[in-house]
């Protein structure tokens, strides 16, 4: 059981900002950006690719939902979009917010924040969902 499906079990806490029958997003707990949210689909697949195509396609319409409450809640140009997947073998989309180009650099230094801003930052998704 990956550590994203421990996540989605209440095994583990997170700072949830949304979840359906098949989704579930939630913020990255070491992220590039205020807002960095994880999304991932409920059933552990390893390679986003290798999701059934109304998986993959729900995921992303799911997202997009996700971009759009982050772009108004936090200060950012854009959300971008990062697809990855080494470090959890369990399918996952990043969305960040960013200004520049450079900030979705995952070699950049990752942000420290405290529970408090996590919980008001999630809360503000939230609320523009």
């Amino acid at each position: 059981m990956t550590i994203f499906s421990r996540i989605i079990a209440g095994e583990i806490p997170c700072y949830k900002i949304a979840e359906d029958d098949r989704f579930f997003a939630f913020l990255d707990i070491n992220p590039l950006s205020k807002g960095h949210t994880l999304v991932v689909p409920k059933v552990e697949v390893d390679y986003l690719f290798h999701l059934e195509d109304d998986m993959l396609s729900g995921l992303t319409l799911f997202a997009k939902k996700l971009a759009l409450a982050i772009e108004m809640s936090v200060p950012c140009v854009r959300v971008g979009v990062a697809v990855i997947g080494l470090e959890v073998p369990h399918a996952h989309i990043h969305l960040i917010p960013f200004t520049h180009e450079s900030d979705m650099n995952f070699k950049n230094p990752k942000l420290k924040l405290s529970p408090e801003e996590m919980t008001t930052i999630a809360a503000a998704i939230r609320e523009h969902l």
